[in-house]
């Protein structure tokens, strides 16, 4: 006779999680009118922000890290399993195109690998030892860092990911949704966004799905914005890979510089059009080959080379 497994111990872990528990009060929300159970998610959704914003502090803290190993040629490195990692995925995914950086510049890795990403493959989340062998493909270094994503914080794979990051050196990042997570104490620096029981129990892609998604674009945007990836709010590193970003492209060069169109084609003419060096070549009165220059002695960061250029 074979025994059946014994969920007991896993099952009362998890009654303990906020983002587990039920809430009697919503347990007949399937007869409620259409109307009515929008405005109750929409409700819960509008506490989010409230929640993120009590770990600003350390959210700061961990992109000052970040932007620092990142500085020195190191990675941002997402881990996560199913809805936590597609969304470190793709955030990862959307650096590129938004700042012009390497696509291994901003890595996201999921439980189950790519196939992951459409197709649910959940028991992929059970496995430290997987979670270390995706980072090892990425042969890590000290310079790089490691966002462990996980909702209940127990995830044995973003656990692992932090936990095998850690061993190697590398700044480690925990982002969870419920507090005294194992993700955060593994972490260097932990991040615990409680927003509270899901609307349906237990479904985190909800609540704490969106938390998740507040805090990565903290991250990334902050980071790239650290790294001199932009001026002022304009995102003067966008590949302009469509038409769509060509245009954008003039128009952020245009609220840059004020200059007439005729003279913004010119700039991007010059400089291989792109956008930051067109600029420069613009406000700073300097030639297309110049302005590369300056960049470059200025790690990217368009303000010191400005101040270079009319120095």
């Amino acid at each position: 006779m074979t025994s059946l497994p014994n969920y007991g111990d896993l099952r009362a872990e998890l009654e303990t999680l906020t983002t587990e528990a039920f809430r009697p009060e919503l347990s007949e929300i399937d007869r409620l009118p259409t109307l009515e159970i929008a405005r109750l998610m929409n409700g819960e959704d509008a506490t989010v922000p409230t929640a993120v914003a009590a770990q600003l502090p350390r959210i700061a803290a961990a992109i000052d890290g970040i932007a620092e190993r990142m500085a020195r040629g190191g990675r941002l490195v997402y881990a996560g399993a199913g809805t936590a990692g597609r969304l470190g995925v793709l955030d990862a995914s959307e650096c590129p195109p938004t700042f012009n950086t390497d696509p291994a510049q901003v890595v996201g890795v999921i439980a189950g690998g790519p196939t992951a990403l459409s197709t649910s493959i959940e028991g992929a989340e059970d496995s430290k030892e997987l979670a270390a062998a995706d980072l090892d493909a990425l042969a890590l270094t000290a310079d790089d860092t490691v966002v462990g994503v996980s909702a209940s914080g127990r995830t044995p794979y973003a656990v692992g990911a932090v936990e095998h990051a850690r061993s190697l050196g590398a700044l480690t990042v925990g982002l969870s949704c419920n507090a005294h997570s194992p993700l955060a104490a593994a972490a260097d620096h932990g991040i615990e966004v409680v927003v509270g029981p899901e609307l349906l129990t237990g479904s985190t892609r909800l609540k704490s799905g969106t938390a998740q998604k507040l805090v990565l674009n903290m991250l990334s945007t902050i980071t790239m914005i650290r790294l001199g990836k932009t001026y002022g709010n304009l995102m003067v590193d966008v590949r302009a890979s469509n038409e769509k970003l060509r245009a954008r492209s003039r128009r952020i060069v245009a609220l840059a510089t004020g200059a007439s169109d005729e003279e913004i084609e010119r700039a991007l003419a010059a400089t291989d059009g792109e956008v930051k060096n067109a600029i420069l070549t613009i406000l700073g009165g300097v030639d297309g080959p110049t302005a590369g220059r300056l960049l470059e002695e200025s790690q990217g960061h368009l303000r010191a080379a400005l101040a270079n250029a009319s120095g």
